[in-house]
């Protein structure tokens, strides 16, 4: 079954709103888009929209937040990143604001809108900024849960949602915990280390690798920042390779720091980083750019083959 992140997360934020008066969305001429319709329709006094103004909107938010309320801003990965960044560390999160960032437009799979809405360095980016919490739900289940863990979280987040409909892979007794990484399938012959969308083609891969006759474990990290390390030299020290797989580029993101995890431990276990090259994306589905810049389900098999069978 698919479903949508975007829509579950602001069908969630609206009921939220119901029970804590505190919560205002803002939204720069995208509530349709991103969702933010949903509590936008039922409480149009908490609601503003302020027009094609990104940074202003960071702005207003941070307002609203040093006076107690807790403010989510809706927009692109890309207008948040790329336009709003400025506003996002110095109004933000120098302060340590309680500011949510919610981004329903990211990486790749956005897909159709082509290159210039395609935010693949968002992860990067925010990594960097002191007090910044990073979350990449794995499916619309995990981005709700997220959301209500967040309700009153102290510092700025930023949720890293996506556009189209995705998998659902997650049971409905999981639980997310913040700066917790998830075990979602066991093997000690490799790891493959996802985050975002690409966990469901993580277990899609574990699966047909236990059809060559190996076991490979699949840890979904949710939690970009925190991060969970202790997970990482765990999967490091107890199989004999690592793969991580992101819908973002290869550099600064989730393979960057499994990357420096392992490195700054003086482990020597292999890793392959899977994620967009230093390229820009193009016009397509999200399912084929993903397919296209070595994203796919073969993919991350053949990537556990190769350095297997070396």
């Amino acid at each position: 079954m698919k479903e949508s992140l975007r829509q579950r997360f602001g069908k969630a934020l609206r009921d939220l709103g119901r029970k804590n008066q505190d919560i205002y969305v803002l939204t720069a001429d995208l509530s349709g888009s991103t969702c933010a319709s949903f509590f936008g329709d039922e409480f149009p006094e908490r609601f503003l929209n302020v027009g094609i103004a990104e940074q202003n909107m960071v702005g207003i938010a941070a307002g609203m937040a040093s006076c107690g309320k807790y403010p989510y801003v809706h927009t692109f990965g890309v207008f948040a990143i790329q336009r709003a960044f400025d506003q996002i560390c110095s109004s933000v999160a120098y302060s340590n604001l309680p500011v949510r960032i919610v981004c329903t437009h990211t990486g790749l799979s956005t897909g159709l809108d082509g290159a210039t809405h395609q935010s693949i360095s968002d992860i990067a980016a925010m990594r960097a900024v002191p007090n910044m919490t990073i979350i990449s739900p794995a499916d619309a289940l995990e981005a709700e849960l997220a959301l209500k863990a967040l309700e009153r979280h102290p510092g700025p987040v930023y949720f890293r949602l996506t556009r189209e409909e995705r998998e659902r892979i997650l049971p409905e007794d999981y639980s997310f915990e913040l700066g917790r990484a998830v075990q979602l399938a066991d093997g000690d012959d490799a790891a493959v280390l996802a985050t975002g969308i690409m966990v469901p083609r993580a277990l899609a891969a574990s699966r047909l690798l236990k059809e060559h006759g190996f076991n490979v474990r699949v840890i979904n990290f949710s939690s970009l920042k925190p991060f969970d390390t202790d997970m990482v030299l765990q999967a490091a020290r107890e199989t004999k390779l690592l793969v991580t797989a992101e819908d973002h580029s290869i550099y600064g993101g989730l393979g960057a720091a499994v990357a420096e995890t392992v490195t700054e431990a003086g482990l020597a276990t292999p890793i392959v980083r899977l994620g967009v090259p230093d390229v820009f994306g193009e016009s397509a589905t999200g399912d084929e750019l993903l397919d296209k810049y070595g994203l796919g389900v073969e993919d991350l098999v053949q990537s556990v083959l190769r350095k297997i069978a070396d």
